[in-house]
């Protein structure tokens, strides 16, 4: 153990070792060997970085936005210049190929400079009243201590999505990463001091959610909580806020149809599922969780679909050539084997994969093969529940009224993804699909000017955009009568 690091919480701009005495091991994905080590933090130590946050934003809150843009601006600098040792933290820690772990970095960075963007964009509004000689306005103001709390997945890329436009709007920030995934994101401690971000402003802490978790999202200091995570925790960060009614924001599971009508164009449609599925091993929200193809075309595209899903490698994700990585952790896995299983049961036929990959490579790691079901109907497991992992369920449909009926059969609502060349279809498409997100003519993967907001129980609050920026806002409104 003397070789494997060991990172500590960042709180009021000091690296401290938890009062609890205890550590919780970081397993690498691909080789199940501990690639670091962390803090279990308390309760107590997560109160300290909210009170240390709150301190901090008396102060930042009162700095210009466009001051507060320019050190951001650093930040996101900073953490270009370490690209390539967070992307490969990011593969160790997180299973990701290098290809992937490398556009997450810079995405974390751009997310930063977006939020920048906003600093002179903070508008609000001047009302004329019923009043004589009276005006009304309207300011926006920063909420003050937000707490962020990052799923495994994308856990960089997540902190500074939320990072970013919570400190330009003024407010200081605890960030919890999670314990499967926290490394890249607790080297964002020591960014933040090299470039001269205020101590208190960015604290990142590490410990379970029953403990760290709770005491951060119940306490009275903590004004808002932006999550990324599974529908479950945010119901219950929903529901542990809401004693100090604490603003919430949640983005969470999803279910994503993607739909293929006869008209589409073949070739683009089956290129955009293929890595609409099996990207970051199916380890995205947004991902294609259930296909359907129309009838007329269903033969054609699978012959093709399914030979790419074939030729797809999986392996080291640190090679150039890798297709595919492990998933994050044994649970995972046996969640994976959990689905096929339930699935081939219910009549599903495996048409590839289903199973752990064969090689002496693989005997440590969680590796799936990238798997496709067929004869999958409606009502089984595998169309309505998540799987977030490399296994496809695939089913024909015949009309448009059909397919929309099966594609707004589930609890969830983030993502949906249609291929037509129908004007029409698409229109329709737009009005009667209850998703947040509608991509046409192309696989998932939402832009910073976007808005990324789920329906149903994908979350609430939304993020990117004008109107992820404002929800780290809070509204103040002034009767001035100047008689």
């Amino acid at each position: 153990m003397s070789n494997i690091k060991e990172y500590q919480l960042f709180i009021d701009g000091e690296w401290i070792t938890s009062e609890s005495g205890e550590t919780i091991d970081v397993v690498s994905p691909s080789t199940e060997e501990v690639v670091a080590v962390i803090q279990n933090g308390t309760a107590e130590e997560g109160i300290k970085a909210l009170e240390a946050a709150e301190k901090a934003f008396k102060s930042w809150k009162k700095t210009t936005p466009r001051h507060r843009a320019e050190v951001l601006y650093k930040f996101a600098d900073a953490i270009l210049a370490k690209k390539e040792y967070l992307a490969k933290l990011l593969v160790k820690e997180q299973g990701k190929l290098l290809k992937v772990a490398t556009m997450e970095v810079e995405v974390t960075a751009t997310f930063i400079q977006y939020a920048c963007e906003w600093a002179r964009r903070i508008e609000g509004d001047i009302l004329p009243s019923d009043n004589e000689d009276e005006q009304i306005w309207i300011q926006k103001i920063p909420r003050g201590v937000v707490v962020a709390i990052t799923a495994w997945n994308f856990p960089l890329a997540l902190a500074g999505r939320k990072l970013g436009p919570a400190l330009v709007a003024g407010n200081t920030l605890v960030l919890k990463p999670t314990s499967e995934t926290p490394l890249a994101t607790l080297e964002l401690g020591n960014i933040a001091k090299e470039v001269g971000i205020p101590d208190g402003v960015i604290n990142i802490v590490t410990g379970p959610g029953r403990a760290m978790g709770n005491a951060l999202v119940e306490h009275p200091l903590t004004k808002m909580v932006t999550m990324t995570g599974s529908t479950p925790v945010g119901q219950q960060i929903a529901r542990n806020a809401a004693q100090n009614l604490t603003h919430v924001q949640l983005e969470l599971g999803g279910k994503a149809p993607f739909i293929v009508f006869a008209d589409a164009d073949i070739d683009a449609a089956v290129d955009s599922a293929l890595h609409s599925r099996f990207d970051n091993c199916g380890q995205v929200c947004t991902c294609n969780e259930r296909m359907y193809v129309q009838e007329d075309i269903y033969d054609a595209f699978m012959e093709k679909f399914v030979a790419k899903v074939k030729a797809l490698k999986v392996g080291d994700p640190m090679l150039e050539d890798t297709d595919m990585g492990p998933k994050v952790n044994k649970s995972e896995l046996t969640h994976m084997e959990h689905l096929v299983a339930v699935s081939v049961k219910e009549g599903a036929t495996i048409t590839t994969g289903g199973k752990r990959p064969e090689g002496a490579e693989f005997e440590k790691g969680y590796w799936f093969e990238p798997t496709v079901l067929t004869d999958v109907t409606q009502d089984m497991t595998i169309v309505h529940e998540e799987s977030f992992g490399p296994i496809l369920p695939v089913l024909k449909f015949k009309t448009f009224e059909e397919v929309v009926g099966y594609a707004n059969d589930c609890e969830y609502g983030l993502a949906a993804m249609v291929f037509t060349k129908d004007m029409k279809t698409i229109m329709k498409c737009n009005s009667e699909l209850e998703y947040g997100e509608i991509y046409v003519n192309r696989g998932h993967g939402e832009q910073h000017q976007g808005f990324h907001n789920g329906y149903k129980l994908s979350g609430s609050g939304g993020e990117d955009g004008k109107y992820g920026f404002e929800q780290y806002l809070e509204k103040k409104t002034f009767y001035l009568n100047y008689k």
